[in-house]
């Protein structure tokens, strides 16, 4: 329990803060801790040397528009009770719902949340992918439910089939079914024949959320939102966010589409700490689709380019249609991502079971070469070799 307890705790630390961790265990269990070389480094230095492909960002950071909205709204920074832009009519306008069947949430991250304290209570089940975006199952554990985890087809694609035996056969205590769509950290889609049949197969009355936060960098014919469920009355919960092709993911905006009766059960559970620039942010970033067109199409070009590269050196990946990819190391990635660390490249965590699969954002031209020279640097015999390159020159 400790061990999952500090596990826990340290998501959301910085590389740099788990890295203190690491060196303070070390000293109270009786080792040394290292001595750092020279005067305490500080760390948004140490940060801003960094190529940043560890958190699925948008490098390239908000539109103008949406930065001279947010600045506009800096005058409401000291009030309750401000305008909020129309948000929630805004994004209920550009999905072609109603105002009710929104919630707004801090990034999508509380939509997940939500979900979880309204339907899966103790010992209610969810059922969804694994690997897939974790933190739906680290709330079920939280909140004494079960989590059943339907491993990956071989193709690394969602096995629904295997979902809808899983439901059925466990219907009574099922509280939620969850896809994250196109899927973290595998990065490929969940296709629309697949959505309908899932939806077809199980009891209406279980409620589904499916997790769109890469929507809009998917370039796939057999891929749909969807929110069309929702405008139809199914029991469809659609999550999205402001964080990752609008670039606002430090300033925590998101939401999700629901019937309004949805919408009525989780409302109570809402914290509503949203802050009054980000609102602004988000009108002006649905406005902006000249920028989201821009931003999708620079990802497809920088991600089809580097996957390219690897696959040429011999590297297996997964075909992605969101802003990350995955590469199969054909080693521990554990000892990797701190082979990037050490030259200044911040790459993907460990999604278990698929622990020799490392997931890089795709971030900016010169991060992504810079990539690439690392990734040589750590394997410059290929994905034959038995060992990789340390940092120290070891074989």
């Amino acid at each position: 329990m400790g061990g999952l307890a500090a596990t826990l705790g340290a998501v959301g630390l910085t590389p740099f803060e788990l890295a203190a961790q690491r060196g303070q265990r070390g000293a109270a269990a009786g080792g040394a801790a290292a001595k750092p070389d020279g005067p305490p480094k500080d760390p948004q230095v140490e940060y801003e040397k960094m190529a940043k492909l560890a958190n699925n960002e948008n490098p390239y950071g908000p539109s103008e528009a949406v930065m001279k909205a947010m600045n506009d709204a800096w005058k409401y920074a000291n009030r309750y009770g401000y305008p909020d832009g129309g948000i929630r009519d805004a994004i209920a306008e550009h999905h072609g719902v109603k105002p009710e069947n929104i919630i707004l949430a801090a990034g999508s991250g509380e939509i997940l949340k939500l979900v979880d304290d309204v339907y899966l209570p103790d010992h209610k089940i969810v059922v969804g992918m694994d690997p897939t975006y974790g933190s739906v199952y680290q709330y079920t554990t939280n909140s004494k439910a079960k989590a059943i985890k339907v491993a990956l087809k071989k193709d690394y694609t969602a096995d629904i089939d295997a979902m809808i035996q899983e439901t059925k056969l466990h219907s009574r205590d099922v509280g939620l079914v969850y896809l994250c769509n196109p899927n973290n950290p595998t990065g490929n889609i969940v296709n629309k024949a697949d959505i309908k049949k899932l939806l077809n197969s199980i009891p209406e009355e279980i409620p589904v959320l499916i997790d769109e936060a890469y929507h809009h960098f998917v370039d796939n014919p057999n891929y749909e939102t969807s929110i069309p469920y929702v405008l139809e009355g199914r029991r469809v919960i659609v999550a999205r966010t402001f964080s990752k092709i609008a670039a606002l993911a430090g300033m925590r905006l998101g939401f999700a589409i629901a019937p309004k009766e949805m919408v009525g059960e989780m409302g109570p559970f809402a914290l509503s700490s949203i802050s009054s620039v980000v609102k602004y942010g988000g009108v002006a970033a649905l406005k902006d689709t000249a920028y989201e067109a821009k931003m999708k199409a620079m990802n497809k070009q920088l991600r089809d380019r580097t996957t390219a590269e690897l696959k040429q050196l011999g590297w297996e990946t997964i075909p992605s249609d969101a802003n990350f990819f995955m590469v199969n190391l054909k080693t521990d990635m554990g000892p990797i991502q701190t082979e990037f660390q050490k030259r200044n490249v911040l790459v993907g965590r460990r999604f278990s079971p698929m622990d020799n699969w490392l997931r890089v954002s795709v971030g900016s031209d010169d991060e992504m070469k810079r990539f690439v020279t690392v990734f040589k640097e750590i394997f410059p015999n290929g994905p034959d070799a038995k060992k990789p390159t340390t940092s120290a020159g070891g074989i």
